[in-house]
């Protein structure tokens, strides 16, 4: 086990990381810009390091002095928590080339994942639903108005590094695909440096579910059940609930197989999320894969009763999962 570790981030996330830490015996070091001295995160860890000063990029961002500051103050680990640089692959390779680990993911697995029209063709390949779509990326919006017309309208045009709302646009037919294109890309190439765009059928009044997934190097993946995130405003997650009124039980036991294959076809570890879309008929599909811990992990603690920090952390130590799929 881990004897100390350094809190990439700030805020409620944290503090849940020094929470867990606690409980398993193992000193945390938080880090901090100036602006945020004071805070709350600072005071309840065992030890804290400034890291500059805001804005982010400066501080929370910044990939070289995080890992001088775990190296300074002898952390033999580092959480990201959520946000900042929970999923950037560039980070977990400079963790390992300085002997530090990552509790999360693998960088090859982040970046297999964490492009959308890529993780669309390897859950294809693998049989999980999806909802119909380009299984290729799109580049042009003539090629993508072609793409379009087979796969039927209204379509949804996504960014493939896309998140958060950004980079999507719905076209309702053919006389809009041009301009919804054109506009999507761009918010894609401004939020995220990258024109890579998908396809698929847009899916009129859905459910988005989600499903919590932990994973161990002993290749061990447990589901632990599903939150319901369709109150939204702008793609932006509103209200989570668990379990979900919108599913039933035979649905909600493929939906939990599905994410475990999902995972298992990627060589997934550690704590993600695989989302899914409902229709109103019931009809589930794949939609994306979260590579880290999520903002709403509390809401599957509430109703599992497993600790996913703690168990984040025994993972990155190399233990296997404390729980067990029970069907």
């Amino acid at each position: 086990m881990f004897n100390k570790i350094l809190i990439a981030n700030r805020g409620e996330i944290a503090v849940r990381i020094i929470r867990a830490c606690r409980n398993l015996g193992i000193r945390s070091v938080a880090v901090y810009s100036k602006e945020d001295a004071k805070s709350l995160h600072v005071q309840l860890a065992d030890q804290r390091i400034c890291i500059g000063e805001g804005p982010a990029r400066n501080s929370y961002l910044n990939m070289d002095r995080i890992i001088a500051a775990a190296e300074n103050m002898g952390a033999d680990a580092i959480h990201p928590g959520f946000g900042f640089l929970s999923e950037n692959s560039e980070f977990v390779r400079k963790c390992k080339e300085n002997g530090i680990t990552f509790i999360g993911p693998d960088a090859d697995v982040i970046d297999k994942m964490g492009n959308k029209s890529h993780a669309r063709k390897t859950m294809m390949d693998a049989g999980v639903p999806v909802v119909p779509g380009t299984k290729e990326p799109v580049y042009d919006a003539e090629t993508g108005k072609k793409l379009a017309e087979e796969i039927g309208y209204p379509v949804m045009i996504k960014a493939s590094s896309g998140g958060g709302g950004k980079g999507m646009r719905v076209a309702a037919n053919e006389d809009e695909f041009e301009f919804q294109f054109n506009m999507a890309q761009r918010e894609s190439a401004n939020a995220f440096g990258d024109d890579t765009m998908y396809i698929e059928r847009f899916v009129e009044n859905p459910r988005h579910v989600e499903i919590q997934i932990m994973a161990d190097s002993h290749g061990n993946v447990v589901a632990l059940g599903e939150r319901d995130c369709s109150v939204q405003r702008n793609h932006q997650k509103l209200i989570e609930e668990s379990p979900s009124p919108a599913i039933d039980e035979e649905t909600r036991r493929k939906m939990n197989e599905y994410a475990v294959l999902a995972a298992k076809t990627v060589g997934y570890t550690n704590a993600g999320t695989i989302e899914f879309i409902v229709d109103p008929k019931g009809n589930f599909y794949f939609m994306e894969m979260n590579t880290r811990i999520q903002v709403e992990h509390p809401v599957t603690e509430f109703v599992s009763g497993v600790d996913l920090i703690k168990e984040q952390i025994c993972i990155a130590a190399g233990e296997p999962l404390s729980v067990q799929q029970k069907h």
